[in-house]
Order: structure tokens, then C-alpha cells, then sequence
């Protein structure tokens, strides 16, 4: 009996690889919850790249050592959504100016 179970997993196996996968579609909710996703995860990395170089730099400024730091501004929703945008028209293939 054992090696007749194996043959039935066997052709099981056969048969699952050879029938289509079907898979549903994504609603117009989701792709838009994935595009909003895709860019805040873009416009963060993009910022923690920016974090890793920022600038540093001292001057004499009279008797005075002035010591200036620049640093990349943290991204808002604004961004996030200017992000989500561009990557929504590129996908849907609609040019913005």
C-alpha cells in the first residue's frame, strides 16, 4: 500500500504542475495602496540616503567660530503623495508637466 500512495502523490504532483494557476486581480483600491506604499518606502530610502551626507562646515566669523550643519528635510505626506503621483502616472502612462 505504501507504494501504491506514492504513485497517487506522484501523479498529484504531475497534475498540479500542469494545471493553469489562477490568480485574482487587484482592485483599483489595492494597486493604489500598493503605488502609495511603493513610494513612501521610495521617498524614505531617499532620505535616509540623504541623512548618511549631510554637511558639516565651520567659518571665522569675527571673533566668533560659526559652525553651520546641513541636513536633509524629513519627508511629509506631501512628498509621499508627490511620489505616489509620479509613479501613478508612469504606471497608467499618463504624461504630467
Amino acid at each position: 500500500m505504501n507504494e501504491m500512495t506514492k504513485q497517487f502523490e506522484q501523479f498529484a504532483e504531475i497534475m498540479k504542475s500542469a494545471m493553469p494557476q489562477v490568480k485574482a486581480n487587484k482592485n483599483g483600491y489595492e494597486i493604489r495602496t500598493k503605488v502609495l506604499e511603493f513610494a513612501q518606502n521610495n521617498v524614505w530610502q531617499d532620505y535616509h540616503a540623504k541623512w548618511g551626507q549631510f554637511e558639516t562646515s565651520m567659518k571665522k566669523d569675527g571673533d566668533e567660530v560659526v559652525t553651520e550643519v546641513s541636513m536633509p528635510e524629513v519627508p511629509g505626506a506631501e512628498k509621499v503623495l508627490e511620489a505616489a503621483n509620479m509613479f501613478y502616472d508612469f504606471v497608467s502612462g499618463n504624461k504630467t508637466k
